[in-house]
């Protein structure tokens, strides 16, 4: 595995994901709001929804709007079937991922199933104004298309979104780059990465425990790692070994005006969009 100690990124903060309460009544825990973590710009909220227990997570998440921004959900265990407004539906299972640009406005709802239980991840990326109301679009990814990579004996990588290790993530036509990867480290394993300069990373551990940066900071299941600038990114991993997504993206660097599931660059966008809501126009295509 080629060496990333040289400006190796530093740990800015370590951050236990909060509970809360989402949809239809959806025990989850939120690894991060962008109210709270501005520096993350362009990543809006990530949320983690696992549980063994149905009742957490059957009500779901019934249709609603969406405007200016993407959600990208990645299911690991469990299922959620989905459908919208201009006539999409289906459903995503296991290593599965759905890219939804919201664009102009789609409403749509997500119903998570799963009687083993259920583990997934929603995370929101902002639009620039450029391409807040562009038409709205999914990209449903099966779990087959998703390439694994093996830098190391002891670590695997999904590439989901992205260029890493000489593959290409199968989510196309990004508005916003990003670079979005599941790695697994075995114990005691290390894996290195460089990060295009200039891009907010953060990395969310889900399974095990390892050290990360530059300090070695621990982190273990439900730890937000927020980077700082440099480019290398290092992670070794404890006997337990560690899995984590590592998340990196180009800044928006645009005002945000943000209320419920729209986000736009200005108060008046958004009195505009829930006018629509409320007027019955609020989706402009399909």
């Amino acid at each position: 595995m080629r060496d990333v100690t040289e400006n190796l990124r530093a740990v800015e903060m370590v951050r236990r994901a909060r509970p809360t309460v989402e949809g239809a009544g959806v025990n989850l825990v939120r690894a991060f709001h962008a109210q709270e973590l501005p520096g993350l710009d362009p990543f809006l909220m990530l949320d983690d929804f696992h549980s063994d227990d149905p009742a957490d997570y059957e009500a779901g998440f019934p249709s609603h709007p969406h405007r200016g921004m993407e959600t990208v959900t990645y299911m690991i265990k469990g299922s959620a079937d989905h459908k919208d407004s201009i006539g999409n539906r289906g459903t995503i299972g296991p290593g599965d991922v759905q890219w939804m640009t919201a664009g102009s406005g789609i409403i749509h709802g997500e119903m998570p199933h799963g009687d083993e239980g259920m583990q997934g991840f929603q995370l929101w990326i902002n639009l620039p104004r450029a391409s807040k109301m562009m038409a709205p679009r999914y990209q449903d990814i099966k779990r087959d298309m998703i390439p694994v990579v093996k830098p190391a004996e002891d670590v695997e990588v999904r590439v989901i979104a992205g260029k890493a290790f000489g593959a290409e993530g199968p989510v196309k036509d990004l508005v916003v780059p990003v670079e979005y990867l599941d790695v697994k480290i075995g114990p005691g394993g290390r894996f290195g990465h460089d990060v295009p300069k200039g891009r907010a990373t953060f990395a969310y551990v889900f399974e095990g425990q390892g050290s990360f940066g530059k300090g070695g900071e621990r982190a273990g299941a439900e730890d937000l790692v927020v980077y700082g600038v440099g480019a290398g990114v290092e992670v070794t991993a404890s006997d337990q070994g560690v899995r984590f997504l590592l998340v990196s993206g180009e800044p928006v660097r645009e005002p945000i005006a943000w209320r419920g599931p729209v986000v736009m660059n200005t108060e008046a966008e958004l009195r505009q969009a829930f006018d629509e809501i409320r007027a019955g126009t609020f989706v402009k295509s399909g």
